[in-house]
Protein backbone atom coordinates (compact mmCIF):
# COMPACT_ATOMS: atom_id res chain seq x y z
CA UNK A 1 0.00 0.00 0.00
CA UNK A 2 1.35 3.43 -0.96
CA UNK A 3 2.46 5.74 1.84
CA UNK A 4 3.90 9.26 2.10
CA UNK A 5 6.20 9.77 5.09
CA UNK A 6 7.23 13.26 6.21
CA UNK A 7 10.75 13.13 7.63
CA UNK A 8 12.05 16.11 9.65
CA UNK A 9 15.67 17.00 8.90
CA UNK A 10 18.22 18.84 11.07
CA UNK A 11 17.83 22.62 11.35
CA UNK A 12 21.48 22.96 12.31
CA UNK A 13 23.56 20.25 13.92
CA UNK A 14 23.38 17.10 11.78
CA UNK A 15 23.29 14.97 14.94
CA UNK A 16 19.72 16.18 15.54
CA UNK A 17 18.26 13.66 13.08
CA UNK A 18 16.60 10.66 14.72
CA UNK A 19 17.57 7.02 14.24
CA UNK A 20 14.08 6.31 12.95
CA UNK A 21 14.36 9.07 10.34
CA UNK A 22 17.65 7.60 9.11
CA UNK A 23 16.06 4.17 8.80
CA UNK A 24 13.10 5.52 6.82
CA UNK A 25 15.43 7.42 4.47
CA UNK A 26 17.28 4.16 3.84
CA UNK A 27 14.11 2.11 3.29
CA UNK A 28 12.05 4.48 1.13
CA UNK A 29 11.64 4.17 -2.64
CA UNK A 30 12.39 7.83 -3.38
CA UNK A 31 12.56 11.28 -1.77
CA UNK A 32 10.78 14.54 -2.61
CA UNK A 33 12.88 17.50 -1.50
CA UNK A 34 12.52 21.28 -1.26
CA UNK A 35 16.08 21.69 -2.59
CA UNK A 36 17.70 18.55 -3.96
CA UNK A 37 21.20 19.94 -3.40
CA UNK A 38 20.61 20.42 0.33
CA UNK A 39 19.03 16.99 0.70
CA UNK A 40 21.81 15.25 -1.25
CA UNK A 41 24.38 16.76 1.14
CA UNK A 42 22.49 15.31 4.09
CA UNK A 43 22.16 11.92 2.39
CA UNK A 44 25.87 11.93 1.58
CA UNK A 45 26.66 12.64 5.24
CA UNK A 46 24.43 9.71 6.22
CA UNK A 47 25.94 7.52 3.47
CA UNK A 48 22.52 6.99 1.87
CA UNK A 49 21.96 6.77 -1.88
CA UNK A 50 18.40 7.52 -3.09
CA UNK A 51 16.59 9.14 -5.99
CA UNK A 52 15.81 12.74 -5.00
CA UNK A 53 13.15 14.69 -6.90
CA UNK A 54 12.39 18.42 -6.41
CA UNK A 55 9.10 19.55 -4.89
CA UNK A 56 9.33 23.25 -4.01
CA UNK A 57 7.50 26.58 -4.11
CA UNK A 58 8.28 27.09 -7.80
CA UNK A 59 6.83 23.86 -9.12
CA UNK A 60 4.42 22.45 -6.52
CA UNK A 61 1.16 22.91 -8.47
CA UNK A 62 2.65 21.61 -11.74
CA UNK A 63 4.32 18.67 -9.98
CA UNK A 64 1.36 17.68 -7.80
CA UNK A 65 -0.34 15.22 -10.18
CA UNK A 66 2.98 13.67 -11.15
CA UNK A 67 3.91 13.30 -7.48
CA UNK A 68 0.63 11.58 -6.64
CA UNK A 69 1.12 9.13 -9.54
CA UNK A 70 4.65 8.30 -8.35
CA UNK A 71 3.54 7.77 -4.77
CA UNK A 72 0.67 5.52 -5.84
CA UNK A 73 3.07 3.34 -7.81
CA UNK A 74 5.48 3.03 -4.85
CA UNK A 75 5.36 1.50 -1.40
CA UNK A 76 6.92 4.38 0.54
CA UNK A 77 7.89 7.87 -0.60
CA UNK A 78 9.52 10.42 1.70
CA UNK A 79 9.01 14.20 1.74
CA UNK A 80 11.67 16.43 3.32
CA UNK A 81 12.25 20.17 3.52
CA UNK A 82 15.65 21.85 3.60
CA UNK A 83 15.51 21.92 7.41
CA UNK A 84 12.93 21.02 10.02
CA UNK A 85 9.52 19.41 9.59
CA UNK A 86 8.02 19.45 6.07
CA UNK A 87 4.74 21.32 5.63
CA UNK A 88 5.44 24.11 8.13
CA UNK A 89 5.78 27.36 6.15
CA UNK A 90 6.69 25.41 2.99
CA UNK A 91 4.69 23.90 0.10
CA UNK A 92 4.80 20.38 1.51
CA UNK A 93 1.29 20.76 2.92
CA UNK A 94 -0.11 20.76 -0.64
CA UNK A 95 1.27 17.29 -1.23
CA UNK A 96 -0.01 16.07 2.13
CA UNK A 97 -3.49 17.40 1.39
CA UNK A 98 -3.51 15.88 -2.10
CA UNK A 99 -2.45 12.48 -0.72
CA UNK A 100 -5.21 12.53 1.87
CA UNK A 101 -7.76 13.42 -0.81
CA UNK A 102 -6.51 10.48 -2.91
CA UNK A 103 -6.76 8.08 0.02
CA UNK A 104 -2.97 7.68 0.34
CA UNK A 105 -1.68 7.03 3.87
CA UNK A 106 0.32 9.94 5.33
CA UNK A 107 2.66 9.66 8.30
CA UNK A 108 4.79 12.38 9.90
CA UNK A 109 7.77 11.44 12.06
CA UNK A 110 8.58 13.54 15.13
CA UNK A 111 11.74 15.60 14.90
CA UNK A 112 13.33 19.04 14.50
CA UNK A 113 11.09 22.13 14.21
CA UNK A 114 12.64 25.58 14.60
CA UNK A 115 9.86 27.36 16.49
CA UNK A 116 9.56 24.83 19.34
CA UNK A 117 13.03 25.30 20.93
CA UNK A 118 12.79 29.04 20.25
CA UNK A 119 9.44 29.26 22.03
CA UNK A 120 10.44 27.11 25.01
CA UNK A 121 13.74 28.97 25.57
CA UNK A 122 12.22 32.44 25.10
CA UNK A 123 11.02 32.64 28.68
CA UNK A 124 7.50 33.58 27.58
CA UNK A 125 4.48 31.42 28.46
CA UNK A 126 4.31 28.48 26.07
CA UNK A 127 1.26 26.64 27.40
CA UNK A 128 -0.81 28.70 24.95
CA UNK A 129 0.63 30.30 21.83
CA UNK A 130 -0.23 31.24 18.25
CA UNK A 131 2.05 30.34 15.33
CA UNK A 132 1.82 32.79 12.42
CA UNK A 133 4.80 31.71 10.31
CA UNK A 134 5.89 34.47 7.91
CA UNK A 135 3.80 37.66 7.96
CA UNK A 136 2.44 38.88 4.60
CA UNK A 137 5.09 40.99 2.87
CA UNK A 138 2.68 43.71 1.73
CA UNK A 139 -1.06 43.13 1.36
CA UNK A 140 -2.67 42.35 4.69
CA UNK A 141 0.46 42.93 6.78
CA UNK A 142 -0.89 45.91 8.74
CA UNK A 143 -4.25 44.19 9.28
CA UNK A 144 -2.44 41.13 10.61
CA UNK A 145 -0.27 43.20 12.97
CA UNK A 146 -3.28 45.13 14.24
CA UNK A 147 -5.01 41.87 15.12
CA UNK A 148 -1.90 40.34 16.71
CA UNK A 149 -1.45 43.45 18.88
CA UNK A 150 -4.55 42.33 20.84
CA UNK A 151 -3.46 38.69 21.12
CA UNK A 152 -3.08 37.45 24.72
CA UNK A 153 -1.16 34.31 23.76
CA UNK A 154 2.56 34.24 23.01
CA UNK A 155 3.08 34.94 19.28
CA UNK A 156 5.56 33.01 17.11
CA UNK A 157 6.80 34.35 13.77
CA UNK A 158 9.38 33.36 11.18
CA UNK A 159 11.36 36.20 9.62
CA UNK A 160 14.14 36.65 7.09
CA UNK A 161 17.34 38.50 8.07
CA UNK A 162 16.81 41.44 5.71
CA UNK A 163 13.27 42.03 7.04
CA UNK A 164 13.97 41.58 10.76
CA UNK A 165 14.62 45.23 11.66
CA UNK A 166 11.49 46.31 9.75
CA UNK A 167 9.49 43.63 11.55
CA UNK A 168 10.74 44.74 14.98
CA UNK A 169 9.94 48.36 14.11
CA UNK A 170 6.40 47.37 13.22
CA UNK A 171 6.04 45.35 16.43
CA UNK A 172 7.04 48.49 18.32
CA UNK A 173 4.65 50.62 16.24
CA UNK A 174 1.61 48.35 16.56
CA UNK A 175 2.20 46.77 19.98
CA UNK A 176 4.13 49.43 21.91
CA UNK A 177 7.77 50.30 22.59
CA UNK A 178 7.89 48.13 25.71
CA UNK A 179 6.37 44.94 24.24
CA UNK A 180 8.87 42.19 25.07
CA UNK A 181 10.32 40.06 22.30
CA UNK A 182 12.89 37.32 21.90
CA UNK A 183 14.71 36.94 18.58
CA UNK A 184 16.24 33.50 18.12
CA UNK A 185 18.83 33.01 15.41
CA UNK A 186 20.66 30.01 13.96
CA UNK A 187 19.09 27.39 16.23
CA UNK A 188 21.30 24.32 16.76
CA UNK A 189 24.18 25.92 14.84
CA UNK A 190 27.56 27.27 15.92
CA UNK A 191 26.38 30.88 16.24
CA UNK A 192 23.02 30.23 17.93
CA UNK A 193 21.77 33.44 19.52
CA UNK A 194 18.91 34.55 21.78
CA UNK A 195 18.36 38.30 22.00
CA UNK A 196 15.72 39.25 24.59
CA UNK A 197 14.34 42.66 25.51
CA UNK A 198 11.74 45.22 24.53
CA UNK A 199 10.92 45.71 20.85
CA UNK A 200 12.80 49.02 21.02
CA UNK A 201 15.94 47.46 22.54
CA UNK A 202 16.08 44.50 20.18
CA UNK A 203 15.39 46.68 17.13
CA UNK A 204 18.27 48.96 18.15
CA UNK A 205 20.59 45.98 18.58
CA UNK A 206 19.90 44.50 15.15
CA UNK A 207 20.09 47.92 13.51
CA UNK A 208 23.69 48.03 14.72
CA UNK A 209 24.34 44.31 14.17
CA UNK A 210 22.72 43.18 10.89
CA UNK A 211 21.52 39.59 11.40
CA UNK A 212 22.23 36.51 9.32
CA UNK A 213 20.74 33.03 9.20
CA UNK A 214 17.35 31.53 10.06
CA UNK A 215 15.27 33.60 12.48
CA UNK A 216 12.34 33.00 14.83
CA UNK A 217 10.66 35.98 16.54
CA UNK A 218 8.78 35.32 19.79
CA UNK A 219 6.48 38.11 21.03
CA UNK A 220 5.00 38.30 24.50
CA UNK A 221 1.20 38.32 24.42
CA UNK A 222 -0.83 41.32 25.53
CA UNK A 223 -1.86 41.04 29.17
CA UNK A 224 -5.44 41.42 30.34
CA UNK A 225 -4.48 44.36 32.54
CA UNK A 226 -3.18 46.20 29.45
CA UNK A 227 -6.63 45.87 27.85
CA UNK A 228 -8.23 47.40 30.90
Amino acid sequence: MAKLVLVPTPIGNLEDITLRSIRILKECDMIYAEDTRVTKKLLSHLEISKQVVPFHAHNEHKALRSAIDRIESSQMVVLVSDAGTPGISDPGFLLVRACIEEGIEVECLPGPTAFVPALVASGFPCDRFVFEGFLPHKKGRQTKLTRLAEEDRTIVLYESPHRLVKCLGQIREFMGDDRKVCVVREISKMFEEYKRGTATEVEAYYTQHPPKGEIVVIIEGKHGKDKE
